[in-house]
């Protein structure tokens, strides 16, 4: 018997490690095969030396360029590398990570105010605004927003990707590597590439929505009960694939322990400002 196509809970099971998750039946005619593609999503971190098929960089960007963007100002950039020896050093600043060599396609998001410098500029206007924190989150905002529309449609085309935050741990360098003029900040990677069948990639548990999700005002009453479950959750997870079991709240704490935990991400602040935002 095939699968009823309204079912989603054979994947929030997946997404929440819990075989009882379930959620109302959506309506009859809704589109559930976007729910079920955003539900499967997974980090991939192996990926085949295969080349991406023509015209999938296009298409990326298409999708990215349809998310929404403040005010129409489409602070943001996004900057392609293929070339090896590129990736081997963007790699080496990003705690060596492997799949950032072997995928095909690496993507530097970037927050991008230049662009609105020199459009002002050539009106001979002034762009005084991009000197204030607002403008840097918007274009911060509207790089995420588009990167995730990008992933999303890298999945569509049979696709895995995997951010790389660890990109920020030396900016300096990512920024003189990549040329990146004053009013633009390299936001994280994206590795884009055909998975490796041999080192499938599996769908990883998240906070019940309890946690997470708050009505009317915040509260955190349902944690003390939840966390504890996600952290059996995420163990189980982690030994399923191959790794060290840590607990999901001990994992966390070690992350925002210090600034020793931010691996050299604790002095951005001082990068940013020198790359010309002023975060007024």
């Amino acid at each position: 018997m095939s699968q009823n196509p309204y079912d989603l809970n054979p994947a929030l099971a997946a997404r929440y490690a819990n075989a009882q998750a379930a959620l109302p039946t959506p309506p009859a005619g809704a589109n559930t095969a976007v729910l079920q593609h955003l539900l499967a999503h997974r980090s991939v971190r192996a990926y085949l030396p295969d080349a991406l098929p023509e015209g999938t960089l296009a298409h990326l960007v298409a999708a990215a360029q349809s998310a929404p963007t403040s005010s129409n100002l489409q602070a943001w950039s996004v900057l392609a590398v293929t070339d090896p020896e590129r990736k081997a050093r963007l790699s080496e600043w990003s705690r060596d990570q492997a799949h950032i060599r072997q995928a095909p396609l690496f993507l530097v998001w970037l927050a991008d105010l230049s662009r609105l410098d020199r459009v002002a500029q050539g009106l001979g206007l002034p762009s005084d605004a991009n000197q204030y924190l607002e403008q840097f989150l918007v274009a911060s905002i509207d790089a995420s927003l588009a990167a995730q529309n990008a992933v999303v449609a890298a999945e569509a085309l049979g696709l895995g990707t995997v951010y790389i935050g660890a990109l920020r741990n030396r900016a300096p360098e990512v920024a003189a590597e990549l040329k990146l003029p004053a009013h633009v900040f390299p936001l994280f990677g994206l590795c884009v590439g055909h998975p490796d069948p041999a080192q499938p990639a599996a769908v990883k548990p998240r906070l019940a929505q309890s946690v997470v999700l708050h009505h009317e005002h915040y509260s955190a009453e349902a944690e003390a009960r939840e966390v504890p479950q996600y952290d059996q959750a995420i163990q189980a997870f982690q030994r399923d694939q191959g790794l060290p079991p840590v607990p999901w709240s001990q994992q966390a704490s070690q992350r925002v322990a210090g600034p020793q935990s931010l691996s050299g991400r604790d002095h951005l602040r001082r990068f940013i400002t020198w790359q010309g935002f002023e975060l007024t």
